[in-house]
């Protein structure tokens, strides 16, 4: 989450925030023939499309994103 402001027409500002765009989301897991459950950003949905699912998990596991599965 970012913190930022609002600011008007007269530029008078107000604070507010900016949320990441996540989604859950199930993906279909070939290496272990099963569906997981995983809470993903919208960028994080099209690295996983381009690269694969296995190659994104091993990834993250190795950035320490996610420490189970």
């Amino acid at each position: 989450m970012m913190v930022g402001n609002n600011v008007s027409h007269s530029k008078r500002r107000t604070k507010r925030r900016f949320y990441p765009n996540l989604f859950t989301k199930k993906f279909y897991f070939a290496e272990e023939d099963r569906w997981i459950n995983l809470k993903v950003s919208a960028a994080g949905i099209r690295t996983i499309n381009k690269n694969g699912l296995s190659a994104s998990l091993k990834e993250a596991r190795e950035k320490g994103f996610i420490s189970k599965i």
